[in-house]
């Protein structure tokens, strides 16, 4: 894979001679992003909250005893997080 060439490398040969001034590239606008709101649904929620609860727990090892600890701090993280992106309630 080594002999692979990247589209967008430069050619050398294709240069212009120097001391000849190249055409100014013209300056990209950057793209409008609108700020759109996304209704997240419950399903989706509780599959976020399920991920980060279970990535706390695969940190300490899958201890038992800390499922409801876990689950909680989780659901108070998205719902942070969904706030935060949203501007509104997590619904």
């Amino acid at each position: 894979m080594a002999n692979r060439r990247l589209p967008d490398a430069p050619n050398p040969e294709s240069a212009p001679p120097t001391g000849t001034a190249a055409a100014p590239a013209r300056a990209r606008k950057s793209p409008t992003v609108a700020k759109s709101r996304v209704k997240v649904t419950p399903e989706a929620r509780r599959a976020l909250i399920a991920e980060s609860a279970y990535l706390r727990a695969e940190r300490r090892l899958f201890a038992p005893g800390h499922e409801s600890e876990d689950w909680l701090a989780a659901e108070a993280e998205i719902d942070a997080l969904l706030r935060v992106e949203h501007g509104g309630s997590p619904q």
